[in-house]
């Protein structure tokens, strides 16, 4: 029960730190006119590529993260104690 909020929690924040990074680094990859500036043509098409696989992995660990936590939260609601009270027939 508690591995769905630990997992959930770890995703959610590695998915939110992942997108955190790859943009910060396109923000102060900018020059005061807004362009982008690179080394090499290479670079900024690996560059570019890498940082739009990620931001699909982070997009997807958010996903897991969330869903992780919703089924935790089920989990939860399922295992409250009813008020049962059980008699014994005489």
């Amino acid at each position: 029960m508690a591995s769905s909020l630990v997992i959930g929690i770890i995703f959610l924040v590695a998915g939110l730190g992942l997108r955190y990074w790859i943009n910060r680094r396109k923000f102060y990859r900018r020059s005061p006119t807004g362009a982008e500036g690179f080394s090499s043509y290479e670079k900024k098409v690996a560059i570019k590529f890498v940082e739009k696989v990620g931001k699909w992995v982070a997009y997807a660990l958010i996903i897991f993260g969330l869903l992780s936590l919703w089924v935790y939260s089920r989990e939860k609601k399922e295992k409250i104690p009813q008020n049962i009270e059980v008699q014994n027939p005489r």
